[in-house]
């Protein structure tokens, strides 16, 4: 083993910056923990003019590609992001046989075949636990701790940014836009926040679960993804009064060998730890067919949680005798095959519908009509009065809000009913459907 782990970075935005401070605050913890040094020889960034605290002696370059050419550089540590130069970046490295940290979930969630067999091909290894979950140990967990279970299922809230809205909106009563605005303006959501409210990051991470979880390579373009863009202050009034809340879960669950997956607003039960996650945290809990059931939380997000995740794949390298060796770097020592996928449409589960609808004699009877004809039963059925302005003022009719809470069934089953009734007229605009998280038998769980 080497005296010295010498490693290059490209990016040094909030996880690269995090990354280097926690390298030098935490220098000797890091040397009692590995026995040798972690140095940074150079730095990759956009405008080399703008002034940088690193340390001494430390190159900066605008040409991120020269970290993978440095024959001093063992490990390159991407936090550029994107899809572009960052792939070439990972893939030029490890062709030149160095190991890859990155926190990057978008490329290796659209590319990661690509790369994970490279990264196989070429025996380097390939460290990822920031990009999944932030500080959250996730993607050791799987792939390390409970490698001798059978997973049965992966869910949890993977995205720090709507979970912050939604709390917002759930403890203060705001509306969509204010609290979007709200996080925007703490440094929470970005200037366009569309990946983090249209589920698209959530679902990034739910790919590397899956391919953790599982062994299997699940096709991106496949995944069922909807987010929390314009959510109603509604639903989550009724939803409270139901004893639920609203959160943006992402789930992956083991039905018969069939993997069925998706990210999605759900309603989940107070008596959830998941329903208890709030502000810019994540959570996630997973089961295991001999652990049980296991719930990490923390959070999810900034600069030195995320730095935390990458730092402790650069201490997992630098403990090693070869640093660049592929083991366990999905958990799974073949190449993994496709997935087999069960639609999110065709699963079962309650479902939370808010049916607008002309406030006269008949229309309870219409919908049960419809929805039984689609073999659809119902657990409970209210009608929201006291929103008749809010519907008046939508709709321009004399109109109330029905809120009805079904018994198992499929999402197929939900649109078919809610889209027949809205074609003859019954709904005076689309209905809103929402998915209730089943809960196991242990799940109601002490806080």
């Amino acid at each position: 083993m080497s005296q010295n782990l010498c490693i290059g970075i490209a990016g040094l935005g909030t996880v690269g910056s995090g990354l280097v401070e926690m390298l030098q605050k935490n220098h000797d913890e890091i040397l009692r923990r590995t026995g040798r040094e972690i140095t940074i020889k150079a730095v990759a960034v956009h405008n080399i003019a703008k002034k940088r605290d690193l340390p001494e002696g430390v190159l900066l370059t605008d040409n991120a590609l020269s970290l993978a050419d440095d024959p001093d550089i063992q490990v390159v540590v991407e936090l550029m992001g994107g899809t572009t130069v960052a792939r070439e970046l990972i893939l030029r490295s490890m062709e030149n046989g160095k190991s890859v940290v990155t926190a990057n979930k978008a490329l290796l969630a659209e590319y990661g075949r690509e790369i994970f067999a490279l990264a196989a091909e070429k025996n380097v290894a390939l460290g990822y636990e920031a990009s999944s979950a932030g500080a959250i140990p996730v993607i050791q967990t799987l792939r390390d701790s409970l490698a001798g279970n059978h997973i049965t299922s992966v869910m949890g809230i993977l995205n720090g940014t709507s979970n912050y809205i939604l709390s917002e909106m759930n403890s203060h009563g705001f509306d969509f836009p204010t609290a979007l605005k709200e996080a925007q303006d703490l440094g929470l959501a970005e200037a366009d926040p569309s990946l983090d409210i249209d589920g698209q990051d959530a679902a990034h991470k739910l790919v590397l679960l899956i391919r953790l979880a599982w062994g299997v390579h699940y096709d991106f373009s496949k995944l069922a993804v909807a987010g929390i863009r314009g959510l109603n202050p509604l639903d989550i009034q009724f939803a409270r009064e139901f004893g639920y809340r609203i959160k943006l879960i992402g789930q992956a669950r083991d039905e018969n060998g069939k993997i069925e997956a998706g990210v999605f607003p759900a309603l989940v039960h107070h008596s959830m730890l998941l329903a208890r996650v709030n502000g810019a945290y994540n959570a996630v809990r997973i089961e295991g067919n001999a652990v049980g059931s296991l719930f990490l939380h923390g959070l999810g997000a900034g600069s030195r949680p995320t730095a935390s995740a990458v730092l402790g794949d650069l201490l997992a390298l630098a403990r090693r005798d070869s640093v660049n060796s592929a083991e366990a770097n999905t958990g799974f020592i073949n190449t993994l095959p496709d997935a087999k996928i069960l639609p999110s449409d065709e699963a079962i589960s309650p479902w939370y519908v808010r049916a607008t609808v002309r406030d006269t004699y008949g229309v309870l009877r219409d919908i049960a009509t419809v929805f039984a004809e689609e073999g659809i039963s119902f657990a409970q059925i209210i009608q929201k009065a006291a929103t008749r302005d809010d519907c008046v003022s939508l709709t321009g009719e004399d109109c109330v809000s029905l809120v009805l809470m079904t018994h198992e069934t499929t999402g197929n089953a939900i649109k078919a009913a809610t889209h027949r009734l809205h074609e003859n007229g019954t709904l005076l605009i689309p209905a809103t459907c929402f998915r209730i998280l089943a809960s196991s038998g242990n799940e109601a769980e002490g806080a």
